[in-house]
């Protein structure tokens, strides 16, 4: 008796939280057989796989579907595959069009569980198996914790700035990075102008030597402090002692992130290695941008060719036909973050770089020249350059190899 592939599955959706998990079984033909509710502690997930085994025959399998095997379900995720069993991630856009599609403003967790069952049924061939030994997992928790400390960072070089522009209107002038050594150690020794009182060139001198042993011109720059400060004047403020307190605890706080930034750049180096990919022998890319890439695209084996993973990004036009109409529209959708990472490095690679400002990879700049000369806009220029940066980084991604930087130019030459 013919049996159809799909017959010899139950599906099991579960929807994952923070404390619990809910459980949906379905058959192939959408019965609902069970649903459970269990705690996200690995002494419930073997009292939760029984009860969930009962649910079937004895040449039938089971197969599970979790919205979540990043986060809160990647522990089950990986119990259940530990114990042999199959195990796809249900796509959390999947489940809440499955949950649109039923025309319901109804929503629960035992609903979100039921929806990821029945996107299961229907894609059970297209959807990702769950890996456990995911390099790419790790990378995207050292990603995600650089991002998170640059945020972080960002928030307080605002506060900085805020701060200091009330009585150094003119810091710009020898601080023009205000994350840089030098402005915090002196805006950590002098908040203020007060604090300045008495002090002298050779002091702010002295300061930088010994804190800041590679910034050059100190002299110079303990001149134009000074001259700046007397030049603007400055009047004290009400609790001015507490207004220091504030910035010093500020550049503190900034000074702790920066040095962890550093740490987990460092070990995002020394995990790169572990896929074999030599993206940092383009110029123009460096182990965070390579990292971002890596992170963002995934495995490159989910893209049969360069195309896919162009659509993938958004880069590739949207074309729209009905009839006699056949349109291309740009694609704004897409992986956005992907999109704009490899716009950054497009337009890094037609600029000019370094000391003597050579372009970073003359051929990239030519292109891009060609393509203003034919008529397009820059926005266009660049999306074609990022259309051809796709190609090369799928080929390097895909045969693991190495580019060949051309020779660089000045921007006359």
């Amino acid at each position: 008796m013919f049996q159809h592939p799909k017959m010899r599955y139950v599906y099991c959706g579960i929807d994952s939280h923070k404390d619990t998990h809910t459980a949906v079984i379905l058959n192939c033909f959408f019965e609902k057989l069970a649903e459970f509710t269990f705690k996200n502690v690995p002494s419930d997930f073997e009292n939760f796989l029984t009860k969930a085994n009962r649910q079937k025959s004895k040449d039938i399998s089971i197969v599970f579907g979790l919205e979540d095997v990043s986060a809160y379900g990647r522990n089950l995720a990986v119990y259940l595959h530990s114990k042999g069993y199959s195990v796809k991630h249900v796509n959390s856009s999947l489940v809440a069009h499955e949950r649109n599609s039923l025309n319901t403003l109804h929503k629960s967790d035992s609903f979100d569980g039921e929806c990821a069952a029945r996107v299961l049924i229907n894609r059970l061939d297209f959807l990702p198996q769950f890996n456990p030994y995911d390099k790419f997992w790790t990378l995207s928790k050292l990603v995600r914790r650089r991002n998170s400390l640059m945020k972080t960072g960002m928030g307080l070089k605002n506060q900085l700035h805020d701060y200091v522009m009330q009585h150094y209107p003119s810091y710009k002038k020898w601080f023009p990075n205000i994350d840089s050594k030098s402005c915090l150690v002196f805006f950590e020794k002098y908040p203020s102008p007060f604090k300045l009182e008495g002090v002298t060139q050779d002091d702010i001198v002295e300061l930088f030597k010994k804190e800041c042993k590679k910034i050059s011109y100190k002299d110079e720059k303990a001149k134009l402090i000074l001259d700046c400060v007397t030049k603007d004047g400055y009047s004290k403020v009400e609790h001015q002692e507490f207004i220091d307190e504030v910035i010093i605890s500020t550049v503190k706080e900034l000074k702790n992130v920066i040095a962890e930034t550093k740490e987990v750049e460092k070990l995002i180096k020394e995990f790169l290695p572990q896929f074999g990919y030599k993206l940092q022998s383009m110029r123009g890319i460096d182990d965070i941008a390579a990292a971002n890439l890596i992170n963002e695209i995934g495995d490159i084996d989910r893209f049969s060719n360069a195309a896919k993973l162009s659509r993938y990004a958004g880069i590739s036009p949207v074309s729209y036909s009905s009839g006699k109409t056949d349109l291309q529209f740009a694609n704004e959708r897409g992986n956005r973050k992907l999109n704009g990472i490899l716009f950054k490095i497009a337009v890094t690679l037609c600029n000019t770089g370094g000391k003597h400002k050579r372009l970073t990879n003359p051929i990239f700049y030519d292109y891009y020249k060609k393509k203003i000369s034919e008529g397009k806009t820059s926005k266009q220029a660049f999306k074609c350059v990022q259309r051809r940066l796709v190609n090369i980084i799928f080929s390097m991604m895909k045969n693991k190899t190495e580019y060949q930087n051309p020779p660089t130019r000045n921007l006359e030459g």
